[in-house]
């Protein structure tokens, strides 16, 4: 299915979506080929872009020479098994999928998330360039790093590393302005 760019040799699963550079079995030449899970989904067996039989048959909506396996749960369109995008337990065809992600009424595909971790460090390292500014944000960086601790950081997983890094920023901030405060009291 898939070959070398340079010999053409076929590539075979050991040397798909492999994390480094993998040599390729004909020419050893370093390659790294990432594919799309698609390409290993099991389907029923016939149901692999299968070609119409009888001109009877329903025909996939995208694809008219393709056998249409089901219908689309929001729109209705026959779908073959490559158009058939199952989420939820519904069926949905790509321009539904779409449609859903752009008009936000897919609950549960989800394709971005605010980073508190990361902007809890970047406003406390900014606050250690505009030291007056600490007074306002170390406090706000302390009540994000308690606030969003659970919240899912990103898409990709994460560590804490930022909100521990931000919280003890900000607590060396506040010590600062309560030590020098004290001071200016005291004196």
């Amino acid at each position: 299915m898939l070959t070398c760019t340079h010999c053409r040799a076929d590539l075979k699963p050991p040397v798909l979506n492999a994390d480094r550079l993998v040599p390729c079995p004909g020419c050893r030449g370093l390659l790294r080929i990432d594919v799309y899970p698609a390409l290993y989904r099991a389907l029923p067996p016939g149901h692999a872009g299968e070609t119409l039989q009888a001109e009877k048959q329903a025909s996939c909506f995208y694809h008219a020479r393709k056998k249409a396996v089901r219908p689309c749960s929001a729109c209705g369109r026959f779908l073959c098994a490559l158009c058939d995008i199952e989420l939820n337990g519904r069926h949905l065809c790509p321009a539904c999928l779409e449609t859903g992600r752009t008009k936000r009424k897919i609950q549960n595909l989800e394709n971005h998330r605010v980073c508190y971790d990361q902007i809890a460090l970047y406003v406390a390292v900014i606050s250690l360039l505009a030291v007056w500014l600490s007074v306002i944000t170390a406090p706000v960086v302390l009540f994000m790093t308690i606030r969003y601790w659970k919240a899912p950081a990103s898409i990709v997983q994460r560590t804490k590393i930022r909100f521990v890094v931000a919280s003890i920023l900000a607590t060396l901030q506040m010590i600062g302005w309560v030590f020098l405060f004290s001071n200016l009291v005291m004196h």
